[in-house]
């Protein structure tokens, strides 16, 4: 925690540039893996867990053409699982010195350390959604107990890495593994929301390039990207693609790999096709039911700003913010497809 804004000499005349020239750090898509899009707030300011109720049913039936004597019962059992909380803390301290040395290079130090304690706190949370803070918990979208690992497969010509898969090819093995989510999950034939997020360095090979014509006609051959192929596919099937980024993910897959992340955030309860009134999947009307995959939960919209006097004209700036985790509760809904990057 250090201001470094030492005094300069300029010649003159010239002339200065009013803009600044900030630092740009990559932001994370994360958030579009969480169901709504955002995080959930619903903790109090000390809540040292989440706890999210289950449900689960076993049906047994008894048929016959007369009356049974010993009939069986339908099973309901009741369950808990949880995650923890975590309080994020971040502070700066300053007098007057600092502010008219800020001031002489054109900015609000007030300003520059409330970003800079709001970006910490993002960052941190970013890291907990996608890693967890203690992975070992099984905390964090890629360690979900539940969760689907998968390594790159060999495309048609041998090549198992990022930078030299089939283009076309890989257009087919994102398009599976949606509908291995898909089905996993019982949402087939129902239009759903998927995130993708992976490195950049990972993504952009699947984003500028071209499906390669071959001796047979494929999908976006000479035309369409891999990623324009592969959202094509989903779209024809009623389905929406998120398209997103962030490089911790660099290394973080199986084995030491890269990975890149398939989640299909929010359920969507289905039911007898046709609008039947048999309904196989009665139960899920059961309410208060919910539809999430993938959640992280906080206590505020954004971390809280304390500002208390110090002795001598100082003043101390804390910010402290509760998350969880990110949480998979459906782990069927996330898949992490693992693969090397040569460059």
């Amino acid at each position: 925690m250090s201001l470094q804004a030492a005094a300069y000499v300029v010649v003159q005349p010239s002339f200065s540039e009013p803009e600044i020239l900030l630092q740009n750090t990559q932001p994370s898509g994360f958030v579009h893996t969480l169901a709504d899009g955002q995080l959930r707030q619903r903790l109090g300011e000390e809540d040292l867990l989440v706890y999210m109720r289950q449900l689960q049913l076993r049906t047994k039936i008894a048929a016959g053409q007369a009356s049974s004597n010993e009939l069986p019962g339908v099973d309901i059992v009741a369950g808990y699982i949880s995650t923890q909380t975590y309080r994020f803390q971040v502070r700066a301290d300053w007098n007057h010195h600092d502010v008219n040395a800020a001031a002489g290079w054109g900015f609000s130090l007030t300003e520059a350390y409330s970003l800079g304690c709001r970006q910490a706190h993002f960052q941190l949370c970013r890291d907990a959604s996608l890693k967890g803070m203690q992975p070992q918990n099984g905390e964090g979208l890629l360690n979900g107990p539940t969760i689907t690992n998968q390594n790159l497969p060999p495309d048609p010509y041998d090549q198992d890495t990022f930078s030299t898969y089939d283009n076309g090819a890989a257009a087919f093995v994102f398009s599976q593994i949606v509908g291995e989510i898909k089905t996993r999950t019982l949402q087939l034939g129902i239009g759903k929301k998927f995130t993708v997020i992976g490195p950049q360095r990972d993504l952009v090979l699947f984003e500028y390039n071209v499906v390669q014509l071959v001796q047979f006609q494929r999908e976006g051959a000479g035309t369409d990207s891999t990623a324009g192929t592969f959202k094509n596919i989903l779209m024809k099937n009623g389905d929406e693609v998120i398209w997103t980024y962030d490089d911790t993910l660099i290394g973080a897959g199986q084995g030491g790999n890269d990975a890149i992340v398939f989640v299909m955030p929010e359920l969507t309860k289905p039911g007898p096709p046709g609008g039947s009134t048999v309904n196989t999947n009665e139960f899920a009307k059961m309410l208060p039911g919910s539809n999430v995959n993938v959640t992280q939960y906080c206590d505020m919209a954004a971390p809280r700003e304390i500002i208390s006097p110090l002795a001598g004209g100082a003043t101390d700036f804390l910010t402290e913010w509760r998350n969880s985790p990110g949480w998979a509760v459906r782990g069927e809904a996330v898949t992490v497809l693992s693969g090397a990057y040569s460059s």
